[in-house]
């Protein structure tokens, strides 16, 4: 019996990735780098997780040395301003999701590898005021020492719930996220953003365009075939 509801963030919750590459591009400027993220580029350099990671491999495979810190809190300010004035919302059937979890006494929480102050802004955006405390539990990257692939951060959320992985269902974009779930033994739902399409996602237990292909209604949860039978993967 699934108990939670386990929410990635960007590209899950919401198409943020645009915006985070415009950010970061903007901080660049600010800082007198020279670098410029097309999509293609930022496409590949997703697959390091983490800003500031990404930013320190961008600056090894260019053979330059940067204060990777400092430009990431310049990128964190410019996106969670540009978050704040509705630049972005949530993706098909999210809204609903988490209301029927809510009306079905599903419990939610969120695991992502982005910082804090991204997700607070999103949510506050997207969702309303105070809509942190629709989450239980609220794990970003800052709480981990290696972000997904790896499954720490989606550790830390079981044992804030106080539930194994066979009690949360958790919802995807990224092949990243698809393995660090499912290493904590999470049924995981994936929803391929505009930058995971064509990812390798074998091993989901459910492939689907947006969470309004679930067709979820309050009578479905939480006892719908999707979380209480085995789900057969599909395109």
């Amino acid at each position: 019996m699934v108990r939670a509801v386990v929410f990635d963030v960007d590209g899950t919750l919401a198409e943020t990735e645009e915006i985070h590459r415009q950010s970061f591009n903007h901080a660049f400027r600010d800082e007198g780098l020279d670098w410029e993220w097309d999509r293609p580029l930022y496409a590949e350099l997703l697959a390091t997780t983490g800003g500031r990671e990404r930013i320190l491999a961008h600056a090894h495979a260019m053979g330059e040395t940067v204060d990777a810190e400092a430009i990431h809190a310049r990128k964190t300010r410019i996106y969670t301003e540009r978050i704040k004035k509705g630049s972005v919302a949530l993706r098909p059937g999210v809204a609903a999701l988490i209301d029927h979890a809510r009306r079905s006494g599903l419990v939610l929480a969120i695991g992502t590898t982005t910082s804090r102050p991204n997700v607070v802004a999103l949510l506050a955006a997207t969702l309303g005021p105070g809509s942190e405390s629709l989450f239980r539990s609220i794990r970003t990257g800052e709480d981990v020492r290696t972000k997904k692939p790896d499954p720490e951060v989606y550790r830390l959320v079981l044992q804030d719930l106080d539930l194994s992985g066979a009690e949360c269902l958790c919802i995807e974009d990224s092949r990243n996220g698809l393995l660090a779930a499912r290493a904590t033994g999470m049924r995981t739902v994936i929803t391929p953003s505009i930058y995971s399409t064509g990812e390798d996602f074998t091993g989901a237990d459910l492939i689907i365009p947006d969470l309004s292909h679930l067709k979820a209604s309050s009578e479905q949860w939480p006892n719908s075939s999707l979380i209480d039978r085995p789900m057969a993967s599909r395109a």
